[in-house]
This record gives structure tokens, C-alpha cells and sequence, in this order.
């Protein structure tokens, strides 16, 4: 079972209309808040795409280097549903932010960062603009194929260890779906992503993430999103 299926398709399940992921940047002033539903719907298309026109399957490569972002979410989430490894490179395909230098690799794909999720318009030659290419696929995915749980997810490492870790890391800062977070760690891979990202959605829970984060705001985000814990830095 992909890391997906193992840890968002149960919120589909039973909580599709509450907030998962709230992202902040305090630099932009932004804040978009996605409910479950609304990410499972973005990681479903990025999915569909990523198989149907790219042919990722279970241990594909991909290199993921992006900040930390509601659309960096829908990204990751959907790349492990396919089977995918996340990787920083060198991979088969690439996600990157705008005006990022093109490393070597075979598709290199522009995320927009746009906080309301408008596309490029026009991407720079040779490369995808990810946002245009994913929001005319599916709003659910069904695997074609399975994902063995000794696939390489994040970094080489198996699903099955992958999963491990995150639900232990939850388990041990006493994480439920009760919990709302407050996070400003980097999705580095392979740490940052498993203990900022994947270990708040091994809980259930709700994660505020504060990118550019000024330490002076962080009290009234604390006091607006009503958090209940600050991730570890």
C-alpha cells in the first residue's frame, strides 16, 4: 500500500470537509488553508497525470525541490500514489520552483507557488508548467498498480520503514487528530519531509505551516489557527 493510500485515504474517508493543511507565507502575506478533500483532490490529479502521461510507477524516481507549499503537497502525496521515490535528484522527472536552474533530468516540471494555484501561463522552453498540466486530470485515483510496502519512497527508503518512522515520531510527540500544529521546518529530504510533513499526517492532524516565518507574527498565528502544539525544530 503507497504511503497515500496508507495515510490520507483514511481522512478521505471520515473527514473529507476538515482542514489539513494551512500554509502561510509571511513574506507574500498569503494564507490558503486546504481542506482534505481539497488536497486529495490535487494529489489525485497530480497522480493520474504523473501515470497516465509518464508512466510512474512503483520505484520511479522523482526529485522533489520545492519549499515547503500547499502545492508541494499535492506534489508528494500524489508521486507516492503512484509508488514513487522522492528523491533531491538525479531522477526521471523534476519539480521545481519558478526561476530555478534546470538540472539534468528527463521532464522538468514548474510548480507556481501561486497561493490561489493560477498556472505559469507560459513556462520557460523545455520545461511543464505542473499547475496547467494537472488541473484537467481526475479528482480520485485508482491505482493500476500496487505498491509493494519494500518500494522506495522517501530517499531509498521502503514504505513499510517510511510509515514507521512517521507513526512512531507521532506516536512519541503525542500527536493525534485532535492536534493542530504549528510548524516553520523545511521539507528537506529525506528528515524534514518525514518528521514536518509526513509524521503530522501519520497523526490525523491539522498542520498550520509558516513559510518565511517572522518570529514577531508567530504568536497571533498561534492565537488565530488556534494551535495546539509547535512542531519540534
Amino acid at each position: 500500500m503507497s504511503i497515500t493510500e496508507a495515510l490520507l485515504r483514511p481522512l478521505l474517508n471520515t473527514a473529507p470537509a476538515r482542514p489539513l493543511i494551512t500554509h502561510y507565507d509571511d513574506a507574500a502575506g498569503t494564507r490558503v488553508e486546504l481542506s482534505v478533500a481539497t488536497l486529495g483532490n490535487w494529489a489525485a490529479k497530480t497522480a493520474n497525470w504523473l501515470a497516465d502521461e509518464h508512466d510512474v510507477g512503483p520505484g520511479t524516481d522523482i526529485a522533489v525541490l520545492l519549499p515547503a507549499h500547499w502545492q508541494t503537497a499535492g506534489i508528494l502525496l500524489g508521486a507516492w500514489w503512484c509508488g514513487a521515490n522522492i528523491t533531491t535528484g538525479p531522477a526521471r522527472l523534476t519539480f521545481l520552483p519558478p526561476g530555478a536552474p534546470i538540472p539534468p533530468t528527463e521532464v522538468a516540471v514548474i510548480a507556481s507557488l501561486d497561493p490561489m494555484g493560477r498556472d505559469l501561463g507560459t513556462p520557460p522552453d523545455g520545461t511543464l508548467d505542473y499547475i496547467a498540466e494537472c488541473r484537467i486530470h481526475a479528482d480520485d485515483f485508482l491505482p493500476v498498480v500496487p505498491v509493494p510496502d519494500s518500494t522506495p519512497a522517501l530517499a531509498g527508503t521502503p514504505v513499510s520503514e517510511t510509515l514507521s518512522q512517521a507513526r512512531s515520531r507521532a506516536t512519541a510527540l503525542a500527536l493525534t487528530r485532535a492536534s493542530r500544529i504549528l510548524s516553520t521546518r523545511d521539507w528537506t529530504i529525506p528528515t524534514g519531509l518525514l518528521e514536518a510533513f509526513l509524521t503530522p499526517l501519520a497523526a490525523g492532524a491539522s498542520l498550520v505551516h509558516i513559510t518565511n516565518p517572522d518570529p514577531a507574527t508567530l504568536p497571533s498565528h498561534r492565537t488565530t489557527e488556534r494551535t495546539t502544539v509547535d512542531l519540534p525544530t
